[in-house]
């Protein structure tokens, strides 16, 4: 039985904790009603992996990382569903009369009592983290019986009936589509795969730009998957040989989210993807984007600028949407009018007149930019450059007082300036224009629970060495259960920001090759990509592994 200790007396014996930080978070549970383990990490006082150790050396409790066990639903269903979601417990294996349950605080008491009298077992508490047992939850109450559900119904043919594909409240397909997309947004991930295969469907998720297998349901379930998911987005479920695009709108976990859903025929059915877009990032600083304070004065100054235009570059998915709306709501306010033309129109900025082009009646880029500058507006925003006509009507309104904003697939910086005249816009038309070109990737961050110092091996400190950068140690994650044994948690950008001058203007007129462009770039200030996220990397907040994979 575990001696009856609060955890806060135990953080101070460990020397983790101040009375004072122990008094300061006790006043204000009184008003938070939160339990007093997520106050301290809320706070900032301890991590969560301090409060793990320090139960499992004072009180010997165990740790169990129950994302890599296999449940069995018997031992899952002697605790009612809502009885653990309540008190944040699961039940996990059987002892002789013990049953060990999972919890996030082991020393309630209370929840233990409550346990004891409703299985009728001794119970022996081990411990986990937080986001792990809400995922557990979520994954064995509700879903199994979701799936089970539909395979029973599956071979009843009651899935015949549209009622099954559409009742939010009765319907198991409803219910387990429902749950892939809360368990998605409860992880961070940003994209949800549904994939096909020969033998199974296989539900994957995309979590700080790595995909993960999450699960895998029989494969005669991928028809009712489909025809679900195309429902939520008022998409044609009886056509299945051509792409579709939709999007749809849900409230999960209390946030507003939006999702983007595109399907393709495959060989064994449609492959869907789910972008997942959190309106609560569409406010974010430009001061939070990962900026140096090098790069950040260079971008700042060019998006201040009375007209020109400025251009974000990266492939899909390096969070170019991100800065062009962080940089529009940097230059929103009552004195301007912003008019901006996208597709899709992912987050609605307040204050901005937002356009979504619609190729069907014909409201293409090209079209709904014309119409644009006819709207007066101080600043243009154009989701993407992609065909000359776009390009073009772009850098002319450029030209001609307008501030325009923009996204391009290129490599890097220097690109481009050769991809916009490749696309057939005249060098002159670039070299008057363009103010500034911002290319960036997305490199996933050292986690802050298991980051560890190390010295670099040969190799590494080369790289560093050859960059002209100092270093004495790096940093990386031993893998915990904040990160899910990766050592990485969350994502950060590095950038390289070219600043158009004169010289680099009349070398755009002469059509001077990118080598040129680069060596002359580099006595102005230019930081190549790869150098600013060799100093991040020395800083610890990512590692050179992060930045090799995105950048050579």
């Amino acid at each position: 039985m575990i001696q009856r200790k609060r955890i806060g007396d135990l953080l101070i014996e460990a020397g983790l904790l101040t009375q004072e930080q122990l008094n300061t978070a006790l006043e204000e549970q009184k008003t938070l009603k939160k339990r007093l383990g997520d106050l301290l990490v809320l706070k900032n006082y301890v991590t969560e992996q301090q409060i793990i150790e320090t139960l499992e050396i004072q009180l010997g409790v165990s740790y169990v990382q129950i994302n890599h066990l296999e449940m069995d639903p018997k031992i899952i269903a002697l605790i009612p569903q809502k009885l653990a979601e309540r008190q944040k417990v699961l039940p996990i294996r059987i002892e002789g009369n013990k049953l060990i349950v999972a919890m996030n605080d082991p020393l309630d008491y209370f929840a233990i009592d409550e346990l004891r009298m409703t299985t009728g077992m001794n119970i022996t508490p081990v411990i986990t983290s937080k986001d792990e047992l809400e995922r557990a939850i979520a994954r064995y109450y509700g879903f199994q019986e979701s799936v089970d559900q539909i395979v029973k119904r599956l071979e009843e043919r009651e899935l015949d009936d549209p009622a099954m594909l559409q009742d939010e409240v009765y319907s198991p397909v409803v219910k387990t589509v429902n749950q892939i997309i809360e368990q998605a947004v409860s992880i961070g991930a940003s994209d949800i795969h549904f994939d096909p295969q020969e033998d199974s469907l296989r539900i994957r998720y995309r979590v700080d730009g790595v995909l993960r297998t999450e699960k895998k349901l029989p494969s005669h379930m991928q028809k009712v998957i489909s025809a679900r998911v195309k429902i939520m987005a008022q998409l044609d479920i009886a056509e299945r040989r051509l792409p579709h695009d939709g999007r749809v709108e849900l409230t999960v976990l209390n946030r507003k989210i939006d999702i983007r859903i595109s399907t393709l025929p495959t060989m064994y059915g449609e492959k869907i993807v789910m972008r997942i877009l959190d309106s609560s990032n569409k406010n974010n600083k430009i001061a939070n984007l990962g900026f140096t304070d090098h790069n950040l004065s260079r971008f700042k100054q060019s998006i201040d600028s009375a007209y020109g235009m400025v251009v974000i570059v990266g492939p899909t998915g390096s969070g170019k949407t991100t800065t062009l709306y962080s940089a529009l709501t940097h230059l929103n306010s009552e004195e301007v009018n912003i008019v901006t033309i996208e597709d899709p129109v992912e987050y609605q900025l307040l204050g901005i007149n937002q356009v979504q082009v619609n190729p069907g009646p014909g409201l293409t880029f090209a079209k709904g930019l014309r119409s644009l500058l006819r709207q007066d507006p101080d600043i243009a925003m154009v989701g993407e450059m992609r065909d000359v006509e776009t390009a073009e009507i772009s850098v002319r309104a450029a030209m001609t007082g307008h501030l325009v904003l923009s996204t391009l697939h290129a490599n890097n910086s220097i690109n481009a300036i050769t991809r916009l005249i490749d696309m057939g816009v005249e060098p002159f038309l670039v070299a008057s224009s363009l103010v500034c070109v911002v290319a960036q990737r997305l490199v996933r961050r050292v986690c802050r629970e298991c980051g560890q110092d190390h010295d670099p091996t040969p190799e590494e400190r080369q790289w560093f060495q050859d960059n002209g950068i100092p270093v004495e140690k790096l940093r990386r994650g031993t893998g915990c259960i904040r990160c899910s044994q990766t050592g990485y948690k969350g994502r950060m950008a590095i950038h390289e920001v070219l600043v158009l001058d004169d010289t680099l203007r009349s070398m755009i007129l002469q059509r001077r090759a990118d080598t040129d462009y680069r060596e002359y770039a580099a006595t102005k200030g230019l930081v190549p990509i790869m150098v600013d996220g060799l100093h991040k990397v020395a800083q610890g907040q990512t590692t050179l592994q992060e930045v090799l994979r995105v950048t050579v």
